[in-house]
């Protein structure tokens, strides 16, 4: 792996690990390093200190994780399969140690919380609008006709020019487009990328209809405001899922075609490349502007500091890990970070979890790559 395969590689971390860093401005204001707080107490120097010091720490950290990257991309220039083996290690340390900064300031959160007494002096309330599941939280599933299509599109044309398939066919590049990784022509290697553009359609298509099912969260303090943000929040998610998913089935399709038809294999490489970074940016640019439940969108309404939110500190374990048995929800919005999480004390949510890993798992697998 040369040095510019290597700094395009960082290119692609810096973006990231930014995001990453940012997560504390990124969440509800009436949740800070996962600890329920007024909406009031956000502004407080002493937790926009910390936000700071939380920005600066991850930095730090993932500048180290940079260097030591660039550092043994030198050492082992002439050796991909061991760079790839580091940058696995490298990226898992940097989540463990990332977390345990994170375990530190949420330590410090509670810490405050507890001598400040914030929950104690305000009344405390659940707010549910029996109209929040009139809207239209997300858009149609009906647009992933169109990935379906391709992927069958795809089948079919691979059955109909099977015989024009190489007897080996390439299923991995370098980024100079070299194939590092080939495999024998048979039905159910040719059906690989078929079979996995169904199951990410079928994916993306449960992850858009969970995004309108999931569990609504109404601030007491502002509730008006609060579904307002929520709806757009809601809508502005599936929206993106929907062209994610567009995007990566019709590569598939393109890659697939590529066994078939004569293809420049530098473009095999770009593209991919190109819709990673674009797939990455989205999710980026979507959560600094929008925010968790729509918490960076502009407030039209002043909060009503009389009342907050329920104090449910004691089901979110480490502030991140939601355990409710009396909470019939599976899915719900998550403490630190943007997106949504599982209620890991219901199985039926388990079992979801476990079907999604079991299937990207098994389906190369069972195909026999």
């Amino acid at each position: 792996m040369d040095s510019l395969n290597i700094l395009l590689l960082i290119a692609i971390m810096i973006p990231v690990f930014i995001s990453l860093m940012f997560v504390p401005y990124l969440t509800r204001k009436t949740e800070s390093f996962g600890v329920t707080i007024p909406e009031e107490v956000y502004h407080y120097p002493e937790i926009k200190s910390m936000r700071k010091q939380y920005v600066f720490v991850t930095g730090i950290l993932s500048t180290l994780v940079m260097i030591v990257f660039f550092l043994l991309g030198s050492m082992f220039e002439n050796n991909e399969e061991m760079m790839s083996i580091w940058f696995g290690i490298l990226i898992g340390a940097y989540i463990v140690c990332s977390f345990i900064v994170y375990l530190v300031f949420h330590h410090n959160m509670k810490k405050m919380k507890h001598n400040e007494d914030w929950s104690e002096k305000k009344s405390q309330l659940v707010v549910i609008d029996t109209g929040f599941r009139k809207q239209k939280l997300n858009h149609s599933n009906l647009w992933f006709i169109i990935p379906f299509f391709a992927a069958i599109a795809t089948m079919v044309i691979t059955f109909q020019n099977y015989h024009l398939i190489p007897d080996k066919i390439p299923m991995q590049y370098n980024l100079d487009g070299e194939v590092t990784n080939w495999t024998d022509k048979t039905y159910k290697s040719v059906l690989m990328m078929p079979i996995m553009q169904v199951y990410l359609i079928l994916l993306f298509l449960f992850i858009n209809t969970m995004i309108a099912k999931a569990k609504q969260q109404v601030s007491a303090e502002n509730p008006k405001e609060s579904m307002r943000k929520n709806v757009i929040f809601r809508k502005r998610w599936s929206a993106y899922i929907i062209i994610t998913g567009i995007a990566i089935t019709l590569l598939f399709s393109f890659i697939q075609l590529s066994f078939i038809y004569p293809i420049n294999q530098q473009l095999l490489t770009i593209l991919p490349l190109v819709i990673s970074i674009g797939i990455i940016a989205g999710a980026i640019v979507l959560s600094f502007t929008t925010g968790q439940g729509g918490s960076r969108l502009k407030t039209s309404e002043d909060i009503n500091g009389n009342v907050i939110d329920r104090d449910d500190d004691r089901y979110w374990k480490l502030g991140q890990f939601y355990f409710n048995k009396n909470d019939p929800a599976l899915f719900l919005e998550k403490r630190f970070g943007v997106g949504w999480t599982i209620n890991f004390a219901r199985p039926s949510a388990w079992i979801m979890f476990l079907v999604i890993i079991g299937l990207a798992v098994g389906i190369p697998v069972l195909l026999g790559i």
